[in-house]
């Protein structure tokens, strides 16, 4: 998430739509691990909708995949953010705004034998913030099908600037991703994945203030931040179209911010064509080490973004997927999908200044999407 967001909560929502896309995907994901295959010759189509903390995004999504010369196969995406924002950070040092944001990403994949090998580009804009990321990924199935190994790299580009002046300033990140994925039974499959991030530039937010004895003053962050994370998931099927899936995450940074994630679903057909999927993700996080509510004096770094500080989330989520089978004008089969996901944030050190007391909210994800394939 970069941290240069002129409104966290913009940030927390791409993550939080990509994170319940992710988990949607998942289980199917691990089905396919049993070969080294193509992903199918499909179009997507959804819609997002995040109202919370004063913010809200709208916007659609849409992908297209398709298969070329036997082995090889093209992807092309759109994803826009319409963000009309009067959020805690907004409302109590700037002014509320609306902003578009467009992201344009495409990608190549190329299958030989067992091996899986893609590269992809994705480009991002909005008027105060342009991103360009560079991806290349590789994935080996090993014994059978039983073991998978995946081994990925990113590079991003971003350039951070304000609406009301000429600061323009720029952050480079690079991404190293490694993964195991492991057919331990025939009813259960599990993953390990690592994930390393160096980031370097201006890493702090153009808009946000510290404060110095409840007196407002620019923020001021390390030009560097280096992170590790560790995740460990697993599928398991229960037999009668039921599946459970479990998954937990470990993150910690060289500003001494460590987080924790618990995530867990459940999926089943509840009638046919009819799937059902609740899910339960828990979110916990320390304060990076120049984090302050409120400094009793100057430091070399300050920073009262409440997304470096201490908190808590909760998130409860529900999905039905409709089976459209038959053919759909040139489509041979689809898919209907309505999601919707409660959020809870519960901040330990960051108040509202317009009160005095801790800070907290809720907020709501809904999103609706179509998946057709030919």
């Amino acid at each position: 998430m970069a941290a240069t967001r002129r409104d966290g909560a913009a940030a927390w929502h791409r993550r939080g739509v990509t994170g319940v896309a992710a988990a949607a995907l998942f289980g199917l994901a691990v089905v396919a691990l049993q070969a080294a295959t193509l992903p199918e010759d499909s179009a997507e189509l959804m819609f997002h909708s995040y109202d919370g903390g004063g913010v809200e995004v709208t916007g659609p999504a849409m992908e297209l995949t398709k298969s070329f010369a036997r082995d090889f196969s093209a992807n092309v995406s759109y994803y826009v953010d319409s963000i009309s924002a009067a959020s805690i950070d907004v409302v109590t040092s700037a002014s509320p705004y609306a902003e578009r944001r467009e992201e344009i990403g495409t990608g190549l994949k190329w299958l030989k034998g067992d091996s899986l090998m893609s590269v992809g580009y994705v480009s991002s804009d909005e008027n105060d913030y342009e991103s360009d990321t560079y991806t290349a990924a590789i994935s080996q199935v090993f014994f059978g099908g039983l073991s998978t190994l995946s081994m990925g790299y990113g590079h991003g580009d971003d350039v951070v600037m304000r609406v009301d002046t000429d600061f323009r300033d720029r952050v480079d990140r690079d991404r190293f991703r490694l993964g195991l994925s492991q057919v331990l039974t025939p009813r259960l499959i599990a993953t390990l994945d690592y994930e390393a991030v160096l980031e370097a530039g201006y890493l702090a937010n153009p808009y946000r203030s510290a404060r110095i004895l409840g007196a407002q003053v620019p923020e001021r962050y390390p030009r560097a931040r280096n992170s590790h994370a560790a995740a460990i998931r697993a599928v398991r099927w229960m037999g009668e179209g039921a599946s459970l899936r479990a998954g937990y995450r470990w993150y910690r940074d060289t500003w001494q911010l460590t987080s924790h994630t618990l995530e867990l679903a459940g999926a089943r057909h509840v009638s046919p064509g009819l799937v059902a999927e609740l899910s339960y993700r828990f979110y916990t996080q320390d304060a990076a080490s120049f984090y302050a509510d409120d400094f009793d004096r100057e430091y070399d770094y300050m920073a009262r973004d409440k997304e470096l500080s201490t908190f808590d989330s909760h998130a409860f989520g529900g999905r039905l997927t409709w089976d459209l089978s038959g053919r759909i004008g040139m489509l041979s089969r689809g898919s209907l999908s309505v999601g919707y996901d409660y959020l809870r944030f519960d901040y330990n050190d960051f108040t509202d200044i317009r009160n005095g007391e801790l800070y907290a909210f809720d907020s709501h994800v809904f999103q609706v999407w179509f998946s057709g394939w030919w």
